[in-house]
């Protein structure tokens, strides 16, 4: 993984390196600031602990937004659309 391809985002306080093309890069970022988001307020409600049941519990909870966009349940903009892939794919990373 070259530098130059090479992300630093932090999720629940941990680093994780990711290789990402630049053009993706802020599109990254953003996924990643918002899964870490979406983790804390799941580990804030105290009822999951670990990291892993954490991390599952957000990917549900993002697959679940992503179906209802699907569904016609929730307002499906693109840019909705776009958003909530781009968290999945940070979530699987």
């Amino acid at each position: 993984m070259s530098d130059a391809n090479r992300v630093i985002i932090t999720i629940l306080d941990k680093d994780y390196p990711i290789a990402c093309p630049p053009e993706e890069r802020e599109a990254l970022l953003r996924a990643a600031q918002e899964l870490n988001n979406r983790m804390r307020t799941i580990r804030n409600t105290g009822s999951i602990i670990g990291l892993e049941r954490i991390a599952v519990m957000a990917a549900l909870n993002l697959c679940h937004e992503l179906h209802q966009i699907k569904n016609g349940s929730l307002e499906n903009s693109s840019e909705d659309i776009t958003r909530i892939i781009d968290k999945i794919d940070a979530s699987l990373e």
